[in-house]
């Protein structure tokens, strides 16, 4: 099995005020881990520049102009009570879905089974014309989008197990029965969105737990219905918008997951990948706060790629 990791120094100077929790320190966290020996094989890639037109797959012209226009020359500005804008935000958030994309073109083409992306800022959260969630444009509707248009997929899923539900991924593919969204994420919980009558146009599958819920309640959401929902689907593709934020460590949630959680998860996904799409998967970093719960549970996502 062939696993890629894409990420770049410019997501470094994405900045965030102090105390925030989406901060650069999540990234040199995980880059540390993956320095270990059993890392030792993963094709490290420096990601590439995003070209800006793909963001008009999913996000429309003015919406991308005011973020554009927002940028300030110094310092950050917030543009809501969660989400900041630094100097170099435009071009961390337009290399994060550079390295999206060139994922899928790597799993399209057969340069990797399956991709790892550690970026910033994340995307989930983003709607069509709203950035919100710490999240500026939504990396993996973008990737999904691109993957139709350049390699013809008929249908790309999107697994999302953060802990937060990804209502901006589900904002954009709420009509598109060629995108499977299927999410995993504590409930109440910000956003508010993601409960289990919110199915689109048969689309969206939602499986909200409750807080303090564990491995248990989170293997079984997804037995009973993210995996029966991707073998029904047989997708092409399969995108994960992997937030880590569900680990027992996190600060921002109370749902208590470990890593083996993650592993089992990944493990999952790679058979309805290997049983429909070929192997490929692009996954994509999202939420996970507690430096130690985000990179032991990365380290084992990654792990369980690697293996097959």
């Amino acid at each position: 099995m062939t696993t890629r990791l894409y990420s770049h120094p410019i997501y470094l100077e994405h900045l965030t005020p102090t105390g925030h929790p989406e901060r650069p320190d999540r990234l040199r966290a995980i880059a540390r881990v993956l320095e270990d020996e059993p890392f030792s094989d993963l094709v490290r890639v420096e990601a590439p520049a995003g070209d800006e037109s793909t963001l008009l797959f999913v996000h429309p012209e003015d919406f991308v102009d005011r973020i554009r226009a927002a940028i300030p020359e110094e310092g950050v500005r917030a543009i809501d009570g969660d989400t900041t804008l630094s100097p170099k935000s435009w071009q961390a958030a337009l290399t994060a879905v550079g390295a999206a994309n060139a994922a899928v073109d790597d799993v399209f083409t057969g340069k990797a089974d399956n991709v790892f992306v550690a970026a910033r800022p994340p995307g989930h959260h983003a709607e069509k014309a709203t950035a919100m969630g710490f999240c500026l444009f939504n990396n993996a509707a973008v990737a999904a989008r691109y993957a139709q248009r350049k390699y013809g997929a008929e249908r790309v899923a999107i697994v999302d197990w953060d802990v937060h539900h990804g209502n901006g991924t589900q904002d954009i593919f709420w009509n598109d029965p060629n995108v499977l969204f299927c999410s995993t994420h504590q409930m109440p919980l910000f956003p508010g969105t993601g409960a289990k009558d919110e199915t689109g146009v048969g689309n969206i599958v939602n499986a909200p737990l409750s807080p303090d819920s564990g491995s248990d309640l989170f293997r079984e959401a997804f037995r009973a219905r993210v995996l029966p929902a991707l073998d029904d689907f047989r997708p092409d593709l399969i995108i994960i918008s992997a937030g880590f934020d569900a680990h027992h460590r996190d600060p921002l949630a109370e749902i208590n997951l470990t890593e083996e959680d993650f592993d089992w998860a990944t493990g999952q996904v790679m058979d309805r990948a290997a049983r429909h799409a070929n192997n490929r998967i692009v996954s994509l970093l999202e939420g996970g706060y507690d430096l130690q719960g985000l990179a032991f549970s990365v380290a084992a996502h990654v792990k369980r790629l690697m293996k097959g």
